[in-house]
C-alpha cells in the first residue's frame, strides 16, 4: 500500500524569501546612473513625487525579473522587506501609483532613452561575455572577428484587446509590430521600439538602424556585422551601413523576378554542388553598382534546383528556391548563406522576451505606456542575460552536465532569481540564510562576489 507522510502546517517567526537571487539584480542596479538620472527627470504636473520615479522603476523591474508583467503584481511586494531592500527601494510603489507614473512618463520618450543609455554602459562596464563570429575573408588567412547586430520585427499578439495601437500585423492577427536590436550571438538587446500593428516594416527603420549601431557600439569596440531579412531590403538601410562603414548582410527581396531567369545566370556564371541526386545548388557572386547606392556592393546568388524528392520520386516541374543576399563582406558564398542562418537565432530571443518576461500582452491599454514598459522589459531581459552569462564562466551549476553556451532567461529566473532563503536583520547587517542543502548557493555566492 503507498503511505504519504502526513505533515503538520504552521506559520514561523522567520523572515523567509523565495527571490534572494534579486540582490543580483540590485547589485547591477547599483552600478548605473539609473536612480540619479529618473530621480532627475521631469515630469508634468509632479514637482516633488512622495514616491520617487527611480522607486516606481526599480520595483517594476523586479517584478520583470522574476517573469511578472502586469502592474498589479507589484501588491504582494509591497510589505515585503527583503523586495525593498534587495533592489534599493526607499519607498514602495501600488499598482495603481505605477500605472499613473508609467501614463505620466511615457509620452516624452526621456525614460526610454534613460533605459537603453544605461543598458549599454552596464554591458561595457562589466565586461558582458560577447562572442563575436570569425569570418574568412577570401584570399586572407588570418579570419577577422565580427560582432552581430541582428534587427529583426516580432508581432507580439494582443488580439481581442481595444489597446491603443493594436492593428492586424503580418502574420494575420491583432496587435503590435516591435523592432528589436540584438548584439553579439548571446543576444543582448541594444535597441527596442513599439510600433502598431499595421506599421510596414521599413517604416523608419533607417532611424532604428542608426541608433542601435551607436548604442552598440558604446558597448563594444569589435567591427560590426548588421544583419537584416528581406523586409528591410531598401536603399536607405544599405545607404546607411555603407555611408557609415557598417558592414551588413541584408536579404535581397527578388520581389517580381523570375527565380527561372536566375536559375538560367547561376548555370551560366555560378559552381554547382550536386548534394544527392535530383537536388542541385549554384552557388555564385559578383559585384554591382545599382543607381541607387552611394557605393557598390557584394551580390550574393544562392540557387536551388530540385528535380526529384529525396526518396527519388521524379517532379513533373522542378523546383526552384532563390537566396539572393546583399552585403559588404569578401567571404565565400557557403558562408554568406550560413551567416544568415544564423541570424534566425534572434526569434529564440524574441520568444524569451514575449513569454518568459510575459510582455506579449502588454499591461497597458496605452500605446507610449506599453512602448516604456517593454523598454523596460529590454533592459530586465539584459539584466538576467547577463547573470546568466557570468554564471556559465564557472562549472558549479548543479545541472549543468555539458557545456552551455547561453542560458534562457527562464533558466535564469528558475535557478537564480527564485531562491529560498531566511532573512535576517541584526545590528545593522543584513544577512541572508541558505538551506544547508540548497544547491545553487554556490552559484549565487560566486556572482554576488564577482559583481561587488
Amino acid at each position: 500500500m503507498f503511505m504519504v507522510a502526513k505533515f503538520t502546517l504552521e506559520t514561523s517567526s522567520d523572515y523567509l524569501t523565495s527571490r534572494a537571487g534579486l540582490i543580483l539584480v540590485g547589485k547591477l542596479l547599483a552600478e548605473t546612473k539609473l536612480f540619479g538620472r529618473l530621480n532627475r527627470s521631469v515630469i508634468d504636473n509632479i514637482k516633488v513625487p512622495l514616491i520617487s520615479n527611480a522607486d516606481n522603476v526599480v520595483a517594476y523591474l523586479g517584478l520583470l525579473c522574476q517573469g511578472k508583467s502586469d502592474f498589479d503584481h507589484i501588491e504582494p511586494f509591497r510589505q515585503d522587506r527583503f523586495f525593498a531592500k534587495a533592489l534599493g527601494i526607499r519607498k514602495m510603489t501600488s499598482a495603481p501609483t505605477l500605472r499613473q507614473r508609467f501614463d505620466q512618463a511615457a509620452p516624452c520618450g526621456q525614460w526610454q532613452r534613460v533605459l537603453l543609455e544605461e543598458s549599454a554602459d552596464l554591458l561595457k562596464k562589466f565586461h558582458a561575455p560577447l562572442s563575436p563570429i570569425p569570418i574568412h575573408r577570401k584570399k586572407e588567412e588570418t579570419p577577422v572577428s565580427y560582432m552581430p547586430l541582428d534587427l529583426d520585427v516580432s508581432p507580439f499578439d494582443n488580439s481581442g484587446t481595444q489597446k491603443e495601437g493594436v492593428s492586424r500585423t503580418y502574420k494575420g492577427f491583432d496587435g503590435y509590430s516591435p523592432f528589436f536590436g540584438y548584439l553579439g550571438q548571446e543576444g543582448y538587446c541594444v535597441n527596442v521600439a513599439l510600433r502598431e500593428g499595421k506599421t510596414n516594416v521599413q517604416k523608419h527603420a533607417d532611424d532604428f538602424i542608426d541608433m542601435a549601431v551607436r548604442y552598440a557600439k558604446r558597448v563594444t569596440d569589435t567591427p560590426l556585422l548588421l544583419r537584416m531579412d528581406g523586409g528591410n531590403d531598401a536603399a536607405d538601410n544599405i545607404n546607411y551601413c555603407l555611408d557609415h562603414n557598417v558592414d551588413f548582410l541584408i536579404k535581397r527581396n527578388p520581389r517580381k523576378e523570375s527565380p527561372e531567369k536566375w536559375l538560367a545566370f547561376a548555370k551560366r556564371e555560378g559552381r554547382s554542388i550536386e548534394e544527392r541526386a535530383g537536388k542541385t545548388v549554384y552557388w555564385g557572386s559578383e559585384t554591382v553598382h545599382p543607381e541607387r547606392f552611394i557605393k557598390p556592393v557584394q551580390l550574393v546568388y544562392h540557387v536551388t534546383e530540385r528535380t526529384a524528392e529525396r526518396d527519388g520520386q521524379l517532379l513533373l516541374v522542378p523546383e526552384i528556391e532563390l537566396n539572393l543576399f546583399w552585403t559588404t563582406l569578401t567571404c565565400e558564398e557557403e558562408q554568406i548563406l550560413a551567416l544568415y542562418k544564423d541570424h534566425a537565432t534572434s526569434e529564440q530571443f524574441h520568444s524569451e522576451i514575449k513569454s518568459e518576461l510575459d510582455l506579449e500582452r502588454l499591461p497597458s491599454g496605452k500605446f507610449d505606456t506599453n512602448d516604456l514598459v517593454l523598454h523596460l522589459g529590454a533592459f530586465a531581459y539584459n539584466l538576467l542575460r547577463l547573470i546568466g552569462q557570468i554564471a556559465l564562466t564557472e562549472p558549479d551549476a548543479p545541472t549543468k552536465k555539458k557545456k552551455v553556451f547561453r542560458q534562457r532567461i527562464r533558466t535564469v529566473i528558475q535557478d537564480l532569481m527564485l531562491i529560498s532563503a531566511r532573512f535576517v536583520t541584526h545590528a545593522r547587517t543584513l544577512k541572508l540564510c541558505f538551506g544547508r542543502w540548497s544547491p545553487w548557493f554556490p552559484q549565487l555566492h560566486r556572482i554576488y562576489r564577482q559583481l561587488s
